[in-house]
């Protein structure tokens, strides 16, 4: 073999790997079945965050400040009567530092599987209240509460983590985005 045909093969064995990783899977954390995205409310699928999320399991709005007022008001009247206004945790668990009832949920794809699917107690899935894109939406919400430090926080890129504060709540009156 030259020289050439020697790089070009080493090059592809570098590059298949990368163009052949799969979607991310979604399971239900109960009973590990699939999740089945057609019981999905339709409004909301086909967003490029949708989109994206579901090829890489990557939420792109974790840390966009043009989604956090909305995604507040989202986690305020679907998820603050359980978890507490901040994640603090309260009839439901808290879902602001690094301790996870489900470790799975220590990845975006985990945390959606949750909403999604629903969990044990009165945690009951969202495919129902929510749209796949409120879902995403929710989940920054959610992880933009995050107290702990930010090495610890696999769903931040590394530019993230070098710009993240562990979020502080402010006095009352005080916008909290």
């Amino acid at each position: 073999m030259t020289k050439p045909r020697i790089l070009a093969a080493f090059a592809m064995t570098l590059i298949i790997p990368v163009a052949a990783m799969a979607a991310p899977q979604f399971f239900n954390i109960i009973d590990g079945s699939p999740l089945n995205f057609d019981d999905a409310m339709e409004e909301g699928r086909d967003t490029e965050a949708v989109k994206h999320f579901l090829e890489t399991g990557e939420n792109v709005y974790n840390e966009d400040p043009e989604i956090l007022p909305e995604a507040e008001e989202l986690y305020a009247g679907m998820c603050s009567g359980c978890h507490g206004h901040y994640a603090e945790g309260k009839i439901g668990p808290g879902l602001n530092d690094a301790y996870w009832t489900y470790p799975g949920n220590e990845t975006d794809v985990g945390l959606f599987s949750t909403l999604y699917g629903g969990a044990t107690g009165q945690m009951g899935p969202m495919w129902g209240s929510l749209t796949l894109d409120e879902m995403l939406r929710t989940m920054a919400w959610v992880r933009h509460l995050y107290t702990g430090d930010p090495k610890d926080a696999s769903w931040l890129t590394d530019e993230q983590k070098a710009g993240f504060t562990p979020f502080q709540p402010k006095s009352s009156g005080e916008d909290q985005s």
